[in-house]
């Protein structure tokens, strides 16, 4: 693959800017930036978007200067402090929970240590105490005697409960070092704070209150997500990376996906006269305006639609895997029927005595505050995994197709991209197989790759290519936009939306599952909540909201 050059100019004109960036080079395996200089002001929020492997987390580790430039410079306002969302789960393994988030703030936390060990001396001199009275007018400047309740309100606030909040690091799982190393990162109110995937592993509700909390935020923020429903969320700006090309555009990224689309459209007419496209663009700013205004977003938000004008607005050239669904015949009317399902897993009940039965055109999705309960159910309706007591009963005009939360055992072989797919195909002509694999971008030398090498996102898109050509009525998909870049989860959702068939699925990314879903089924030990509702809805709901804390208690 060839290096790809990078060049960015943003508005220079500012009169305060937080972070400045002069100049700015870097070669990096196949990543080159070339010359990059912008200054961001306080409140820009920038989510950053491009396939995987484009550069977003490199181009963040620069700016951190977590890896050094080739040229130029990244430079801070004086006295202002810079915050990275860390990577490394097993970095304070050796400290509390606590003082993991309060090293966050490192000038607050060497203030801190060096003022406990002056007051640990058993020998504490006339100097100790001049410089003991000057660390504790820094601290109290530094609103250093809030500290630990402002850590510990982050710490709940994503979901950490305060029971954890002076244990050990090293005592707790993956899943809830996430969020104390996203609490880290908060920590302080940082005035440039660097976010790559903060999403990640984080339930739906945790994911709301981390929106809620970075719309209030008046700081920089750099963020790279493949969560849609979270750029839109929060983002003033998006920077696309594309085929050489790092821009920058005011509007969050629906705005972004759905103008540089409607570009691309115009592109392509030649018939449609320059005026009329003008007008149609213009067109398009007023209705997404109008619609951000309605939104339930902050102020802040709202003023990224002064900042919209036709001028940015391009034809996009990212390419879509093409996901098609075509199913081998009309759903009846009897499509599943569960009685009675109950499964635990290691004593935990998961879901006990489920009933619900799934109709015609029912697409639903499952939620729980256990992700393994949807797995569960999943494996159950698939045949791999036994219930402890119910049964369950496809109609018989149903054929399914099964997208599992883990892939692995699929990939476990040395076959290349044609071989493996021709185990779950009937034609087995390779001109045949090629053509699936092409839909999904896999093209020339890469279709000999071993899949054994795969990546996460190559090989989702292996199994996407292995349902499409099952023509199945019903799909069943575990967590489906895992490992995939923003391509090919709007892909997926697009063609979900319009498919003719079932779909029962579960998910972490809320737009997902508000644009795909017609039903929610929330799955509790002690019951379920079955609703016919928008997610949107079902999550601002106060009875829905009552009803759930019954039944998780």
């Amino acid at each position: 693959m060839s290096a790809v050059n990078y060049s960015l100019q943003i508005d220079e004109a500012r009169e305060t800017a937080i972070c400045e960036v002069r100049g700015l080079s870097k070669s990096y395996r196949n990543f080159w930036l070339n010359d990059v200089s912008f200054k961001l002001e306080p409140g820009y929020i920038m989510g950053f978007v491009g396939r995987n492997g484009a550069g977003k987390s490199t181009f963040l580790r620069v700016i951190s200067k977590q890896l050094d430039p080739t040229r130029g410079s990244v430079t801070l306002g004086p006295g202002e402090r810079l915050s990275v969302l860390s990577q490394d789960h097993f970095a304070f393994d050796e400290h509390t929970v606590m003082d993991t988030v309060l090293m966050g703030h490192t000038t607050l936390w060497e203030v801190m240590s060096e003022k406990n060990a002056l007051y640990e001396k058993p020998d504490f001199s006339d100097a100790d105490g001049i410089r003991v009275s000057e660390l504790e007018e820094k601290f109290a400047e530094m609103e250093g005697w809030n500290a630990e309740s402002d850590a510990a309100n982050l710490l709940s606030g994503l979901g950490i409960a305060e029971e954890y909040h002076y244990s050990m690091m090293k005592d707790l799982s993956g899943k809830q070092k996430v969020r104390i190393l996203l609490a880290r990162a908060l920590f302080g109110q940082p005035d440039n704070l660097l976010l790559d995937e903060p999403t990640n592993d984080l339930d739906l509700e945790t994911v709301s209150w981390l929106e809620n909390y970075l719309s209030n935020s008046d700081h920089t923020i750099l963020v790279v997500s493949h969560d849609r429903h979270f750029l839109d969320s929060v983002c003033t700006h998006t920077v696309d990376i594309d085929f050489g090309k790092l821009q920058m555009f005011a509007g969050n990224y629906s705005f972004w996906y759905e103008s540089s689309q409607l570009a691309l459209r115009q592109q392509q007419n030649q018939n449609k006269k320059a005026e009329e496209k003008k007008k149609e663009l213009e067109e398009f700013i007023r209705r997404f305006s109008a619609n951000v205004a309605k939104s339930k977003q902050t102020t802040s938000r709202k003023k990224m639609i002064e900042k919209l004008n036709i001028e940015e607005i391009k034809p996009s050239s990212r390419r879509y895997p093409g996901i098609i669904f075509t199913p081998n015949r009309e759903p009846g009317n009897q499509i599943l029927e569960v009685k009675g399902l109950t499964k635990s897993i290691e004593g935990k009940v998961l879901f006990k005595d489920l009933n619900f039965n799934v109709e015609k055109d029912d697409k639903i999705v499952f939620i729980s505050r256990d992700p393994r309960a949807m797995t569960a159910l999943f494996q159950i309706i698939n045949g791999e995994e036994k219930p402890e007591a119910g049964t369950f009963q496809w109609g018989q005009t149903i054929t399914t197709t099964y997208l599992p939360l883990d892939n692995a055992k699929y990939f476990d072989s040395d076959y290349n991209l044609i071989d493996w797919l021709s185990q779950f195909a009937g034609d087995t002509n390779e001109v045949f197989l090629k053509g699936f694999l092409g839909r999904m971008l896999f093209s020339g030398e890469e279709l000999l790759k071993k899949v054994s090498v795969l990546s996460g996102g190559e090989k989702m898109r292996c199994m996407i290519s292995r349902m499409m050509l099952t023509d199945a009525n019903c799909l069943i998909l575990d967590t489906p936009t895992n490992h995939l870049d923003l391509e090919s989860i709007q892909a997926f959702n697009n063609t979900l939306q319009s498919f003719r068939g079932n779909v029962l699925f579960s998910s972490h990314d809320h737009e997902f599952i508000q644009t795909v879903a017609n039903r929610i089924i929330e799955l509790t030990p002690n019951g379920i909540i079955d609703k016919i509702m928008d997610y949107d809805d079902y999550i601002t709901d106060p009875t829905v909201a009552e009803l759930r804390e019954k039944l998780y208690k």
